[in-house]
């Protein structure tokens, strides 16, 4: 039969994928894997708050996926973990009942790790395989995904440094292992964004400019805020000097330089560490204010004004979790939405940081 003039017609043009309808395909599967990894921040904090980090003695990315099935299983996994520092030096006599409770915290932990795997992994290369991943984006997307594979050997590595003779986990492959989380969380943001808003060649005036240069400062030391609160945790310094606005009755407390040398202090004297975090929520609360009336006052998007509202309200519901935490002596659930406050306080800051690079331009 020959061709007919309907059958030789283009595609309507809503059967042809828009470059800009891939796009936004793209970044709302990049901004729900944002979501699931700051679901596994939080469930990660939950995870050190009840001490079940190392629960599981084992790194079996494709066998682990199962739980134990029965009773022989659980007792299997039970005894191994009797073999632990932690079980020997903190848990001894432990029940098995109680050790399924503090099992099934760091199983959905690690299952979250493989769900974000699978949640990035298939459609990145499914959006691949149909070319409709824009110029320069490939790369991106696929260093995001390194960065997965690598924050997966970084949580096996932090948690075997509790394995051989300390029951706790050292500080500095803890903060590193939330460190990784927090940069993919704002890769995939910032690829996100761009994508939803390209830059402008057009910079904006010099109010712009310098509430650019502020944006992405405050940025930073959010991140630097999050390390720091790592250090915190890890070494348990929340524990410690539970008042607030003075460290038990002073502004900077006698014992903050007492190890030699002076550079142990800041990563295992509970005083200096604790110090730092309290120093960088000062800061915040100087700085973020100051950005927020530059964003204001210059000719910056509604975007970044909206941003800038929201950063400066989080910070202060985050300053106030921070402060119920340290006074109530860090009780679960304020001390999991702190770390969830941290996030959410990072993304607003990068969000603030984008529409600004944008200025000019909703695209």
């Amino acid at each position: 039969m020959p061709p007919t003039a309907t059958s030789l017609a283009p595609p309507a043009a809503s059967a042809v994928p828009r470059a800009g309808a891939s796009n936004r395909a793209i970044a709302a599967w990049l901004l729900a894997c944002c979501a699931l990894v700051f679901a596994m921040v939080v469930v990660g904090g939950v995870t050190r708050l009840t001490h079940s980090g190392l629960s599981i003695v084992e790194w079996q990315p494709i066998v682990g996926t199962l739980p134990p099935l029965d009773e022989a299983a659980w007792q299997d996994a039970f005894e191994k973990y009797k073999l632990t520092p932690e079980y020997k030096l903190v848990n001894a006599g432990m029940a098995l009942d109680e050790f399924k409770g503090i099992f099934w915290w760091e199983y959905f932990h690690r299952l979250l790790g493989r769900l974000i795997g699978v949640a990035f992994l298939v459609p990145f290369l499914w959006f691949l395989l149909r070319r409709r991943i824009p110029d320069g984006y490939g790369w991106k997307l696929a260093g995001i995904f390194l960065l997965g594979g690598l924050q997966g050997a970084m949580g096996w590595y932090m948690v075997k440094s509790g394995l051989v003779d300390d029951p706790r986990v050292s500080q500095f492959r803890l903060t590193a292992h939330l460190a990784l989380a927090i940069v993919i969380f704002g890769a995939m943001q910032w690829v996100a964004m761009s994508l939803l808003r390209p830059a402008n060649a057009d910079g904006g005036d010099e109010r712009v400019r310098s509430a650019r240069r502020w944006a992405h400062a405050l940025a930073a030391l959010v991140f630097a805020m999050i390390l720091t609160g790592g250090f915190v945790a890890g070494i348990r310094a929340g524990f410690a000097y539970n008042t607030f606005p003075l460290m038990n009755g002073h502004v900077v407390p006698p014992e903050i330089m007492m190890l030699e040398p002076w550079w142990r202090n800041f990563f295992w004297n509970m005083a200096t560490v604790q110090f730092d975090h309290r120093l960088g929520a000062w800061l915040l609360a100087f700085l973020v204010p100051v950005l927020w009336w530059k964003v204001t006052r210059a000719r910056a998007p509604d975007r970044a004004r909206t941003g800038a509202h929201l950063m400066l309200g989080m910070l202060a519901v985050q300053i106030a979790l921070g402060i119920a935490t340290l006074v109530y002596v860090v009780p679960l659930p304020l001390a999991a939405a702190h770390q969830a406050g941290a996030v959410l306080l990072f993304a607003f800051a990068l969000d603030v940081a984008h529409a600004l690079r944008a200025a000019g331009r909703e695209a």
